[in-house]
């Protein structure tokens, strides 16, 4: 997770997102940084993680982003959303 990332939103570290936090976190890695390049496996991950809590957009995007993506890079996405969810637990919204 990037510097920029983890000063958006704090909160990650302690697993204490939710659906819609989750889904900016996806929009942020998708575009470039100041660096020129967008993080494609970050946001996939995050778009992943805020589909699974109903979020369409971030369905909507990943499905988006899988097209742009080859077989292992999608794989690396999901390890890392799985390993996010091994050790933190998302927040429900509301």
């Amino acid at each position: 997770m990037s510097a920029t990332i983890i000063a958006a939103a704090p909160s990650a570290e302690q697993g204490m997102l939710n659906g819609e936090e989750m889904y900016r976190l996806g929009l942020e890695a998708s575009v470039e940084s100041d660096g020129g390049r967008s993080d494609l496996i970050a946001a996939h991950k995050w778009f992943n993680l805020a589909a699974m809590l109903g979020n369409a957009e971030a369905r909507a995007y990943r499905a988006e982003l899988a097209r742009e993506m080859s077989p292992d890079e999608i794989a690396e996405a999901q390890r890392l959303a799985r390993e996010f969810l091994a050790t933190r637990r998302p927040r429900m919204a509301g």
